[in-house]
């Protein structure tokens, strides 16, 4: 082989790679949020706008290829996500087929938390606090992700974020709140909710992508979480 001839070659193959690695990217879709928190900025709309900001964070991430919500929402509407949290069993690689998604994520926000400590002057509203206060939030979310071809779980996490209610700005890649979420993007839960989302897809990315020693990171929050909570139990 001749030197250009090997040149060419080269060229051909650096051509070839962002394709390759765009066909080895896992192709994920992001059902409805469902919840179980009980938090006072959860209404109807809300679970599907949860869903689209982590899918277009998913997308902006170049690690994923993203089914877009118009071709999941009618077969997963068959499956009322919302309400049971989970797949039905057998049907898992049926919505595989129709989506053509390898993998679902699930997500349900289990946990939601405001601390407010007064500072003087301000007011409250509804839930929300507006000047002369400290607010910090605190949110978790229980986080699967199935298999479509076998129905089984293969990636699972509780994601936790917190905010506070000044000086923090967790900005997604593109497209901020809309809908019902509109009105709490500068709050201190719309704050948690970026954080949340940001949380996500990175530990997305880590487990399935690029894995290895980024998940030590992960085990360290989820044993720090197990611990705390373990702590929270008292046997008198």
């Amino acid at each position: 082989m001749t030197a250009i001839q090997s040149i060419r070659k080269l060229i051909l193959m650096a051509l070839c790679l962002p394709a390759v690695a765009l066909a080895e990217s896992p192709r994920v879709g992001v059902a409805e949020f469902s919840n179980t928190s009980g938090a006072y900025w959860w209404g109807g709309g809300v679970g599907w706008e949860l869903s689209s900001m982590v899918t277009n964070e998913l997308a902006n991430n170049g690690s994923f290829r993203v089914v877009e919500r118009s071709n999941l929402e009618a077969v997963l509407g068959e499956q009322d996500l919302a309400a049971s949290g989970r797949i039905s069993q057998g049907t898992g690689a049926k919505i595989g087929e129709v989506t053509g998604a390898q993998y679902l994520v699930l997500g349900t926000v289990t946990a939601y938390e405001e601390n407010t400590k007064g500072t003087g002057g301000g007011f409250s509203f509804s839930g929300i606090s507006i000047g002369g206060k400290n607010d910090k939030a605190y949110m978790a979310i229980d986080l699967r992700v199935v298999d479509t071809t076998t129905g089984e779980i293969a990636y699972n996490r509780t994601v936790e974020a917190r905010s506070g209610g000044f000086g923090l700005n967790f900005g997604l890649s593109r497209n901020g709140f809309s809908g019902s979420l509109g009105g709490y993007e500068k709050t201190p839960a719309g704050k948690a909710i970026r954080a949340a989302v940001v949380e996500i897809v990175d530990y997305l990315e880590c487990a399935m992508v690029t894995q290895g020693g980024c998940m030590a990171e992960y085990d360290a929050k989820e044993e720090k979480r197990k611990s705390s909570l373990k702590s929270l139990i008292s046997l008198d």
